[in-house]
């Protein structure tokens, strides 16, 4: 007999942790930061639960986020299913993080090492606070040879860096953001806010740690018969805030690592001018490591 309810079938279960946090914390912000999530990618997890459920969940009052009548009723039952899958995943065997002692290899880019490395290490440290870690450089599309040889346990990049990934490798996407532009804050053609005009009469500065030729935000510019002034290409992020901050030069970046070296250097952070494909970083392992990651 199938004993899956309908309703489950049409529900991601992941989303009953993102109903679980809420209920807790009351804020969108805090039930990201639990979670390790953007709020922008908590916020679509929110929606997509919504959908499936069919109803708002949560309401605004005030300042916090408040259940339903709906959410009300199915917050018990939720609480106690968390719970009994916890207890059985544990009793199984499986990964404790709170008393592991493992130690994991994970391959990151210099923008998830400082952009986003922090939170989630801090995150660990309370949910896990004998694990030990090793931060690698990412090889791009080679970390797929490197974690399917056991060299790495965890890959951390955009979507583009393992296009193919080799039989064995798992992904799932960990959070989203959106791209904006970085100038000089004493920039003398860029004040209120970057046009189109003033991003294409400028000359840019582009990360190309693999040494790639183009990305998804010049295919962004193509879509529209247009392309970009390169002027300088880096190996590293790091040094671009502090080259900006000196030059009339402009750069395209993630929002969050665009936040982190505005604090860095007297740079301002802009909107970018036309539609870009949001930056959809995910978490790649291989199927080797089952329950134990």
């Amino acid at each position: 007999m199938n004993i899956l309810h309908s309703d489950l079938r049409r529900l991601d279960l992941n989303l009953l942790l993102v109903f679980d946090a809420l209920l807790r914390q009351r804020s969108v912000g805090a039930a990201a930061d639990e979670l390790a999530m953007s709020p922008s990618a908590f916020s679509h997890a929110l929606a997509r639960l919504r959908a499936a459920l069919g109803d708002d969940l949560f309401v605004r009052i005030g300042n916090a986020m408040q259940p339903t009548a709906y959410a009300e009723r199915l917050a018990g039952a939720v609480s106690a299913a968390l719970e009994t899958l916890s207890q059985g995943l544990a009793e199984a065997g499986g990964f404790q993080p709170e008393r592991s002692e493992r130690a994991f290899v994970i391959a990151v880019t210099d923008y998830t090492a400082f952009a986003v490395m922090p939170r989630l290490l801090a995150g660990l440290q309370q949910a896990a606070p004998r694990l030990r870690f090793k931060l690698v450089h990412s090889r791009g599309r080679e970390s797929a040879e490197d974690l399917a040889a056991g060299r790495i346990d965890f890959a951390l990049g955009y979507v583009e860096d393992i296009a193919e990934p080799a039989a064995g490798i798992e992904s799932f996407d960990w959070l989203e953001d959106r791209y904006v532009a970085i100038a000089s804050r004493a920039h003398p053609g860029i004040r209120d806010g970057l046009s189109l005009e003033q991003y294409l009469a400028a000359r840019h500065v582009v990360v190309t740690p693999w040494g790639e030729t183009r990305g998804g935000i010049d295919r962004a510019l193509e879509r529209r018969g247009l392309r970009r002034d390169v002027a300088l290409q880096l190996p590293s992020v790091l040094a671009a805030p502090f080259i900006i901050a000196e030059s009339d030069w402009i750069m395209t970046l993630p929002r969050l690592a665009a936040q982190a070296l505005s604090r860095a250097a007297p740079i301002a952070v802009h909107a970018a001018p036309f539609d870009i494909p949001s930056y959809t970083l995910k978490v790649y392992s291989h199927a080797r490591h089952g329950r134990s990651a």
